[in-house]
């Protein structure tokens, strides 16, 4: 079982810990503070763990030239790429305000530090753990950096190799023992046969010692229930208040009532996950009492008779005896009493 830690306060992740679920926020809210607060009560009320955002800050993410790209997409949000940016980013003072809210709310707060400047901001507002995109994850001065801070560590792994994956793990491991890995794939919506959710346990296999999660971009709820079933520990998922908004995430992103039943339906499979030992349960009692099976005679047998198999035989019987999977071992032993036909047999009829 993979170890266990505490990704926010007073809520562990990995061993037998429930699936920490988290909202994917990230620039689905259009570069607007109410509709981010909206999007965060919505998180709480649909039952995620966490509401997350991406913090960037701008300069120190882009080069002047990728800033001044023009920018013609249907989701721009201004003439040059650098303007579309800046229009969804918020200051540090509306970040604040946005964590503030999430307290009151009652749900977890971070974001995703898409450069080194926005780590420190991140890390001078105390959020619980730091997310580290995809697009940053074999940024390895980066990752450095970020571990060093002692934060829990969440970390995408689209667009990597395992190679690249076990370079991070030995990258990290050295300055934090607290950090996750998500398997990935950076498509927007994700084709289905693209998801690789085999990787899950592959990861497991190559890093047993920390949680491994999953963050999805495929339509619908149905994979990501898979990935919990298969051992996902932290679980990430674009939300969005309206998949017809301008933005490329809302596609890939989950409406109020997804997200609400897609939070049911873990709940519900790691419910099911159950014991791993396998045993008659009490609940089945009732359906053995009317449906369980017995060794009973095949013929009527007099005391003192050395028992042959073609003398007993199995059948649904009353009283409960002896259990079918045992008949075998009743060969060769004596029977203490008389029997009928159909009597059962049970252990205080045999003599070894």
């Amino acid at each position: 079982m993979s170890a266990e830690f505490e990704l926010c306060p007073g809520r562990k992740i990995g061993g037998s810990n429930p699936c920490f679920i988290i909202a994917e926020i990230g620039q689905n809210h259009q570069g607007d503070l109410e509709i981010a607060k909206k999007m965060i009560r919505m998180a709480k009320d649909c039952g995620a763990d966490c509401a997350k955002f991406q913090k960037s800050e701008i300069e120190h993410r882009f080069t002047k030239l990728a800033l001044e790209r023009l920018y013609t997409s249907p989701h721009a949000w201004g003439p040059t790429y650098g303007a579309h940016k800046h229009h969804l980013e918020f200051s540090h003072q509306q970040y604040r305000e946005l964590q503030q809210f999430a307290n009151e709310v009652g749900i977890f707060f971070t974001a995703s530090g898409m450069d080194e400047m926005a780590v420190e901001f991140l890390h001078e507002i105390n959020v619980p753990f730091f997310k580290v995109a995809s697009a940053d994850t074999n940024n390895i001065p980066y990752l450095e950096k970020t571990a060093k801070k002692g934060r829990p560590m969440v970390i995408s792994s689209g667009m990597q190799s395992m190679e690249t994956m076990r370079c991070v793990y030995q990258t990290i491991k050295q300055h934090n023992p607290n950090f996750t890995f998500l398997q990935c794939t950076s498509a927007y919506p994700l084709p289905i046969e693209h998801v690789n959710l085999s990787l899950i346990p592959e990861f497991q296999k190559e890093f047993p010692d920390i949680p491994i999660g999953y963050s999805g971009h495929e339509a619908g709820i149905h994979v990501s229930v898979a990935a919990v079933a298969l051992g996902a520990k932290v679980l990430e998922r674009h939300v969005t208040l309206d998949k017809s908004w301008k933005g490329s995430d809302h596609a890939a992103s989950l409406e109020p009532a997804e997200l609400a039943e897609l939070v049911k339906a873990i709940r519900t499979v790691e419910m099911a996950m159950g014991s791993p030992v396998k045993q008659m349960l009490p609940c089945e009692a009732s359906c053995h009492s009317k449906l369980g099976k017995s060794v009973v005679a095949r013929k009527p047998l007099k005391k003192g008779e050395t028992l042959t198999l073609d003398m007993l035989t199995v059948k649904v019987a009353e009283p409960h005896g002896m259990r079918p999977e045992n008949i075998f071992k009743l060969v060769g032993k004596k029977i203490t009493v008389d029997l009928e036909e159909d009597a059962t047999i049970t252990d205080a009829m045999i003599k070894d």
